[in-house]
């Protein structure tokens, strides 16, 4: 089965004061040296109010986030190994976080794997949902279709809280405040089993990871036995790296980057009337293709490709979750800026030639205007009147035996004969 969106909305809507039904929370503190500080088991139902909702919002917050982003479906692995992993979280969650010693294991397997720099908390939940049928219209019926049952698992980390002043109503003074270890929100956390169409699906865990955070591949291959997976950030920096180290000049890097995303963008296009686009599977054959259609040396294509297929290996990205929307549309943008500047810089130099052009008019024009009128003296047959640039251009020549006065035409130039306008 495969989790959709609306089976981690359908749990998440329930964690409220009014719905939720978890029955036991379970925790474990554990300091910077991997020693373990305090254990608790507790009834949900005697906590404080206060304590109440804090709990609730955590196990709130690994039922958060988007599917593939935040949200990871994760499947076991075939082996003893891994079989031996689903059976104690199974134990677990069956034995509704009352035994010990199987706590105490997953404590202690947390404990050995999990990568932190600080101090952290772990906190186990039990909880029993009462599956209400629905026709295939989504309308709930009476009558329930499953009981869901299955835990909830998060790490959180502990830390400091900031220094400040405060008020102290004792003395009346403004002092510095008390410092205090403060629990987190989780940065990783599971749900076991996974909840997919609606029901119980043993054979997976659905895994959280806080935004911008590592997913902890040790964490889930070694606690809990199954297949890791990056989230799509991870998958994008990866991606990214993978085009831009190839180069040595940075700036070339990041304009080749861009130009995959470019096309990327484009065969990740919904068609028109589509909210998204199926998801396309970044294979090294689909990946080869993406590069062949960048401008790109030979060398440069084999470099990219045995470093995508070195950091990728069986476990293609989906196209989807490398493209950067963002990036691309201020690309787009900034192109269309580029653009708009040239388009801009052209027409000033365009109208700055026709400045100087229609200034060498006029002062052509002036300079006709300022020629002394011809004398009607008897002796002359011929009397032009011309701009001074004209009066260069003109010159004698034998044709034929004959001498002719050739006076050059231009186009846009206008001619008069005896005060009476010619066509040449």
């Amino acid at each position: 089965m495969e989790i959709k969106k609306r089976d981690v909305l359908e749990l998440r809507r329930r964690m409220t004061r009014k719905d939720c039904t978890i029955t036991r929370v379970c925790g474990c503190y554990v300091d910077g040296n991997r020693s373990v500080v305090l254990k608790f088991s507790r009834a949900f139902s005697d906590l404080e109010e206060n304590e109440f909702f804090k709990y609730l919002e955590i196990a709130k917050k690994v039922l958060s986030g988007s599917l593939a982003n935040n949200l990871l479906e994760l499947r076991f692995r075939r082996g003893a190994d891994a079989e031996e992993r689903q059976r104690m979280l199974y134990a677990i969650k069956a034995d509704k976080l009352k035994n010990p010693d199987l706590l105490d294991r997953l404590y202690e397997q947390i404990v050995e794997t999990y990568d932190a720099d600080g101090n952290y908390l772990i906190l186990v939940f039990h909880d029993v949902y009462d599956v209400v049928a629905k026709t295939k219209d989504r309308k709930k019926l009476d009558e329930s279709s499953e009981t869901f049952e299955y835990m909830i698992a998060a790490v959180c980390p502990v830390d400091f809280s900031k220094p400040g002043l405060r008020y102290r109503e004792t003395d009346n003074t403004i002092a510095v405040s008390d410092r205090f270890w403060m629990v987190g929100a989780p940065d990783v956390g599971f749900v076991y089993p996974a909840f997919a169409n609606r029901s119980a699906d043993s054979g997976a865990v659905m895994y959280y990871v806080k935004t911008g955070k590592d997913s902890h591949a040790e964490m889930i291959e070694r606690i809990l036995g199954c297949e890791s997976c990056r989230t799509a950030g991870e998958e994008k920096d990866a991606f990214r790296a993978v085009i831009e180290d190839a180069f040595e000049d940075a700036q070339e890097g990041e304009s080749v980057y861009l130009k995959v995303q470019n096309r990327l963008s484009q065969m990740t296009a919904p068609e028109p009337g589509e909210e998204e686009a199926p998801p396309l599977s970044l294979t090294a054959k689909v990946m080869s293709d993406v590069i062949d259609q960048v401008d790109l040396t030979e060398e440069a294509r084999e470099i990219i490709q045995e470093a995508f297929d070195q950091e990728f290996g069986k476990l293609p990205p989906q196209a989807q979750n490398v493209v950067d929307r963002k990036l691309v549309k201020e690309s787009a943008q900034r192109l269309r800026t580029l653009e708009l500047e040239t388009e801009v810089t052209d027409l000033r130099q365009e109208l700055s030639h026709r400045d100087r052009q229609l200034t060498e008019a006029k002062k052509e024009v002036e300079a006709a205007r300022a020629m002394p009128e011809p004398q009607n003296t008897g002796d002359v047959s011929i009397s032009l009147r011309v701009t001074p640039q004209k009066a260069r251009q003109i010159h004698a020549q034998m044709i034929g035996g004959i001498k002719y006065l050739v006076v050059p035409l231009e186009k846009g130039d206008a001619a008069q004969i005896n005060g009476e306008p010619r066509d040449f």
